[in-house]
């Protein structure tokens, strides 16, 4: 005998993912379309965001750098009609000691990451229904001083004091931000490159979860944070248990 048909939890909703077409935003897709939801992808290079489309079954994609203002407003300018949740993943990490910075680089961090959030909370009054989500990326690695952090560390700071603010901005959209740790993604293996394994291996040694963190874990807390309608202006720590052992 079986038990009673669960309803898909985004079914008639719409998502964006902005830097949907790799790693966790593909995998959110993914677990989005999954629960019932349409989605829209966004990312810089049109094949593979047309390699993701075709994985998930995309209503929508846009290809074009959202860090750069007219692109990302037309986008939004240009939407059918209003969407339910949007999760912005795009950006990376730039972990440099003070006297090798590259300033280019550190201001690309800044604009991936502050001023991209920034942009798009702006864009999502308007578009972004009222019972809806922005859901923004971080980490929790540059929280802890440490050579090399000079500028993640300040990012890592400077983004749940961000969120908090903005939950208050965009009301009663909720916003909230996901803290992760390493996660295997096709950016760690770039980041890491011969010594992924390595890294792998110390971290499915020494968290208290036993294996790494892998891009459905991010999807599945996304997913809940679309969902749970009492969650806003807070930070989710996703890491396995990394601080505690600090691997």
């Amino acid at each position: 005998m079986t038990g009673p048909v669960r309803e898909p939890r985004l079914a008639g909703q719409t998502v964006v993912l902005i830097g949907g077409s790799a790693g966790i935003g593909l995998e959110t897709a993914r677990l989005a379309r999954a629960e019932g939801a349409e989605v829209i992808l966004v990312g810089r290079d049109a094949d593979r965001l047309a390699a993701a489309a075709a994985d998930v079954d995309a209503t929508r994609t846009a290809a074009f750098d959202a860090t750069e203002p007219g692109h990302l407003e037309r986008f939004f300018a240009d939407l059918p009609g209003p969407v339910d949740h949007v999760l912005v993943t795009a950006g990376g990490n730039y972990y440099v000691r003070l006297a090798d910075l590259d300033f280019a680089e550190a201001r690309r961090q800044v604009d991936d990451h502050l001023w991209l959030a920034l942009r798009v909370a702006r864009a999502a009054v308007g578009t972004v229904r009222a019972t809806g989500t922005l859901l923004l990326m971080g980490g929790t690695g540059g929280r802890r001083p440490g050579l090399g952090l000079v500028v993640s560390g300040a990012l890592t700071a400077a983004m749940p004091a961000l969120v908090a603010n903005l939950a208050l901005e965009l009301a009663p959209i909720r916003v909230n931000l996901i803290a992760a740790g390493f996660v295997d993604t096709p950016l760690s293996a770039r980041l890491l490159g011969d010594d992924l394994d390595r890294r792998r291996e110390q971290l499915r040694t020494t968290l208290p979860i036993g294996r790494v963190v892998g891009p459905t874990d991010v999807a599945a807390l996304a997913v809940h944070l679309m969902t749970n309608t009492a969650l806003t202006g807070a930070t989710f720590d996703i890491d396995g248990g990394q601080q505690i052992v600090n691997a």
